[in-house]
């Protein structure tokens, strides 16, 4: 799964996703600060299942800390976009490319609203951030379009040879998933560009209202929520996270992404005390940074992805006696057939039954995962 961060230059894209992954990047206030697209993992966050029977797990990949089961996902930051990066302006079209690629879209915006259209500072209130959310959209749709125009004759051969199936799978080629059912033959610019906005709305993206822990930016985001009541979006601050992570990472604090609180573990001088002390209050504001809260929600609220454990009801330790070692990310509708092809090709073609090993009772090819669900598969 690949998680796509974007937004225009200077709203805390890079910072974003430093306090995601822990990985360091370079992160200042001149735009284009990202050149190349970062790549690096972060992590969503569940409910183990451990607890539940009575045993403690050992992840093979990610970590279970106080409960909670982190499942690895690849995050990429790409270059700030600008109005007008559909025509190349900024660094242009292929960063539009890269979100072409990306599963759900993480749209940070600047709730600070101390940034303009190009990520230049501005005096605090002089720009609107939700010019923000409306011109991605533009982009997008411009992008699509121009792509939809450029091989339009052949979209349209397609068609005509082999139906609406094929020119479905042609339109799969931008990243989404968009059923076609007219007749394309004798579509002009207005009907091509309706196309293109139907493509960009299958986009899943969600938005997060980065720097709220400056003054007023929270009512700034309750402002977007009426304005935009049909989207999500979520107050966070990149920076409190990436500072709460720095702090674990040198042993003066213990801090698990998604808490509202942390444990102050070293002596600390004066100044180290201010500074906690403000991070405690914004936790405490937004009910923690929100980072983990936008990664969550862009894969289970959005996505509707289940998390799904392989078990078995006599043993939950795999041949190397790690217990509960693994846990996969579904999409939704996923079977317990798709689930033994996602734990290896030969477990699915091999299937015989699959076992809900929390109520051991054994369950068809047909049987729809839930999120949380502990599956054994039976196999040739």
């Amino acid at each position: 799964m690949l998680i796509g961060i974007v937004g225009k230059p200077s709203v805390g894209k890079s910072t974003f996703f430093a306090s995601a992954t822990e990985v360091p990047v370079e992160i200042s206030e001149r735009p284009f600060t990202t050149i190349e697209p970062n790549h690096a993992v972060s992590y969503v966050a569940v409910e183990c299942v451990d607890k539940e029977f009575g045993v403690q797990c050992q992840p093979r990949s990610g970590f279970c800390k106080k409960g909670k089961r982190f499942i690895p996902v690849e995050l990429m930051d790409v270059a700030g976009l600008v109005p007008g990066a559909h025509e190349g302006k900024g660094l242009g079209n292929r960063f539009l490319d890269d979100l072409r690629k990306a599963d759900v879209l993480i749209h940070v915006i600047d709730a600070s609203a101390t940034t303009n259209a190009f990520g230049e500072r501005v005096v605090k209130g002089s720009y609107d951030p939700a010019e923000d959310i409306l011109f991605l959209e533009r982009e997008l749709e411009k992008w699509v379009e121009g792509i939809l125009k450029r091989h339009w004759a052949r979209m349209v051969k397609v068609y005509a040879h082999k139906g609406e199936d094929a020119l479905n799978e042609v339109i799969s080629g931008l990243g989404v998933k968009l059923e076609i059912k007219e007749d394309i033959r004798g579509w002009g610019e207005e009907e091509i560009g309706a196309l293109a906005r139907r493509i960009v709305a299958k986009k899943p993206r969600l938005i997060a209202a980065n720097k709220c822990d400056k003054e007023g930016a929270l009512e700034v985001v309750k402002e977007l929520r009426k304005r935009f009541p049909d989207k999500l979006i979520i107050p966070c601050s990149a920076a409190a996270e990436l500072s709460l992570r720095t702090a674990a990472k040198k042993g003066y604090i213990e801090y698990l992404p998604g808490e509202g609180e942390f444990k102050v573990l070293k002596t600390l001088t004066e100044a180290q005390k201010k500074a906690l002390d403000f991070l405690q209050e914004v936790l405490e504001r937004l009910g923690g940074t929100g980072v983990q809260r936008v990664l969550n929600s862009a894969v289970f609220d959005l996505l509707r992805y289940v998390a799904v454990f392989p078990g078995g009801v006599n043993k939950l330790a795999d041949s190397k006696g790690r217990v509960l070692p693994d846990v996969f990310l579904m999409p939704p509708h996923s079977t317990a057939l798709d689930f033994a092809y996602a734990i290896h090709s030969d477990v699915g073609k091999g299937f015989i039954k699959a076992v809900d090993v929390r109520h051991k009772k054994a369950v068809g090819k047909d049987y729809i995962l839930k999120h949380r669900d502990v599956i054994e598969v039976v196999f040739r």
